[in-house]
């Protein structure tokens, strides 16, 4: 197992280096970062100042080893102030390990650089203060979908072909076909506008708010209701599908037949035998969803106005704030791959098969 655990972490690493070069390369195609920070009032010896701050005067090779430094934990850095790797005090912590001539070699955690528009404020910060909030609303939107969802499918195998079976289909099919913006601003009319004193939702709000006097901050949970549930209904959908589908297959196998036949009570027949054995293309969906919930939640972060890394993704985009834009696409493909190296070694637990393959 641990021989298998270290191969998809190699796997892993291999996969987050190829993405680093990808959003590298794609961003280096745009225009002057220089001119896109400054904007329309940008002079020549402003624009020398910040490309030889940014490292945008050096050939694109320079830039892309500068680029892998600055997110390596491991990296080398120039004792000389002139040098884009020069580590000036209170960047960021490293801890030094030897010096090599005009080099130090530290250890620090990756740096992903400064925002465009925030003042010079760290990347990292600006998803540390985000991230947090979108990964509530992810865990929630797909709690709901799994439990729901488990529950709705294993009711659907059960009562194979009567009435509650082909209800549950229709609901599942309905809202594998609901695209998530428009079911945002249909949640956000219907139950934080017209039924606003029935349901007390408001249409946009995020878990943290300020009071009026701009002192106090208080978590507001019901904030996080409608943008949970418009997310997680769409892998709500599926999960009831999978599992059904899933379930209907493991309960013509012969094992499940014979303790049946044997008089099993169906709640163990179903928790001991069946569960576990049908949850493999569950435990697929639920990861690839929740993966793609940390990226697609932006359109619903947007409606509801929930503070999390989507919408400061899309205030990056309208402020063209590179740093903040590359960071975060990093961070979610970073999660994409620790969530797969996951869900391969809960596999190799469920199945040892796979682990022996």
């Amino acid at each position: 197992m641990v021989r298998y655990v270290l191969g998809k972490l190699g796997y892993g690493l291999l996969t987050l280096f190829g993405v680093v070069t990808v959003i590298f390369m794609l961003f280096t195609l745009l225009p002057d970062p220089a001119q896109m920070m400054l904007g329309q009032n940008e002079s020549a010896e402003q624009l020398a100042i910040v490309k030889k701050k940014y490292g945008f005067d050096k050939p694109i090779g320079t830039q892309y080893l500068y680029y892998l430094n600055d997110l390596s934990p491991l990296s080398f850095h120039s004792t000389s102030e002139e040098n884009y790797t020069y580590l000036s005090p209170g960047k960021y912590a490293a801890t030094e390990l030897f010096t090599l001539g005009e080099t130090k070699v530290v250890v620090k955690a990756p740096y992903l650089r400064e925002s465009f528009q925030k003042t010079g404020k760290p990347v990292t910060q600006v998803i540390g203060e985000t991230l947090p909030n979108t990964m509530v609303l992810a865990i929630s939107a797909i709690s709901l979908a799994m439990l729901l969802g488990g529950l709705l499918g294993v009711i659907s195998a059960w009562y194979k072909d009567r009435w509650i079976d082909r209800l549950i289909q229709i609901i599942s099919t309905f809202g594998m076909s609901l695209p998530s913006f428009f079911s945002a601003i249909i949640f956000a009319w219907l139950f934080g506008f017209v039924w606003h004193e029935v349901t007390g939702l408001n249409m946009t709000g995020s878990l943290y708010e300020v009071d009026d006097f701009g002192e106090g901050v208080s978590i507001q949970w019901k904030n996080l209701i409608l943008p949970a549930v418009v997310l997680g209904i769409r892998p709500l959908a599926v999960v009831t599908q999978l599992m059904r589908n899933s379930l209907l297959e493991v309960l013509q196998q012969e094992y499940i037949r014979t303790a049946k036949a044997k008089g099993m009570s169906t709640l163990r027949l179903l928790w001991r035998h069946a569960l576990k054995n049908a949850l493999n293309p569950v435990i697929t969906a639920i990861s690839g969803w929740f993966a793609s919930m940390l990226a697609g939640a932006v359109f619903v972060e947007f409606i509801f106005g929930w503070n999390g890394l989507g919408k400061e993704i899309v205030d990056a985009l309208n402020t063209l704030d590179l740093p903040i834009i590359m960071g975060a696409v990093l961070v979610i493909a970073l999660l994409f791959i620790i969530i797969n190296i996951m869900v391969d070694v809960i596999y190799g637990w469920l199945d040892p098969k796979i682990r022996l393959e």
